[in-house]
């Protein structure tokens, strides 16, 4: 029997990222994708130009209609634009009893700008963190919510050990927005594991956490462990990572069916 996996997150109309990388990852894992649709932006690879926030009311709805029809074997949460439908979110979640519940935590930009307010992060930790099964910060994202600086392996673990204790759930920091490595960490709570790799060079990484988070939810849904889920993930986004797809004027998106195509990898 197929497994069903959805995704509640913010629309990309250049079908790069959000909603659309996550559909696009669950079909190429062999899986039945369904969505709630959280905010609309009006964005391609060179920029986001306007953003819709769907009201906490219809997310419900969405939620509802979805949970009371096809109940998903697991969730992944992308963007989560505001504190009322962060609190929307969480309500359902739990009057559904959702599982395998994977968080990224969309919080400050590639420019390290913040995307949320304080009332927002506060929801999103206080009512949201807990009820994951992992949450997947970037190296950014890891200091906001541990209130720590990343300068080295040290301190990534110390800061995925503060984030655990918040909320006891499992934490993978991703290590992208490293210079010299795309090492990720993952912190169950009684181990930690790093999952070592080189730095891939291509600067058309747009997508890549929503990609990997998705991905993590897959192998969850599968019934596969945290750690086995992790791992599957990587190295589907790795070898994405290498296909060095080019598309558009800026930062392009994956190729996520690049198993399947055998041609085209440029435009």
């Amino acid at each position: 029997m197929i497994k069903s996996v959805l995704t509640i997150a913010g629309s990309d109309s250049s079908g790069g990222a959000g909603i659309q990388a996550d559909i696009k990852t669950i079909t190429c894992f062999g899986m039945y994708a369904m969505s709630a649709i959280t905010s609309l932006t009006a964005q391609n690879t060179t920029g986001v130009y306007g953003v819709s926030d769907v009201t906490p009311e219809f997310v419900a709805k969405q939620l509802e209609c979805v949970f009371e029809d096809i109940v998903p074997d697991s969730v992944k949460i992308g963007m989560v634009s505001n504190a009322g439908i962060i609190k929307a979110i969480a309500q359902s979640l739990k009057k559904y009893g959702a599982r395998n519940i994977v968080l990224d935590p969309v919080m400050i930009s590639t420019s390290g700008s913040p995307l949320l307010q304080q009332d927002a992060i506060d929801e999103l930790t206080g009512s949201l963190l807990p009820l994951a099964s992992i949450v997947t910060p970037n190296i950014p994202e890891a200091e906001a919510l541990s209130g720590i600086a990343i300068n080295g392996k040290a301190d990534a673990e110390n800061a995925a050990k503060l984030i655990y204790n918040k909320c006891h759930t499992a934490v993978l920091i991703k290590g992208g927005h490293s210079s010299c490595d795309a090492d990720d960490l993952l912190f169950d709570g009684k181990e930690y594991k790093w999952f070592c790799s080189p730095k891939i060079q291509n600067n058309n990484t747009h997508g890549t956490g929503c990609t990997l988070s998705s991905a993590i939810a897959c192998g969850l849904a599968d019934g596969k462990s945290i750690c086995s889920s992790v791992t599957a993930a990587k190295e589907y986004i790795s070898g994405a990572l290498r296909v060095n797809f080019d598309i558009g004027n800026g930062s392009g998106p994956l190729l996520h069916n690049y198993r399947f195509a055998s041609e085209g990898t440029e435009r």
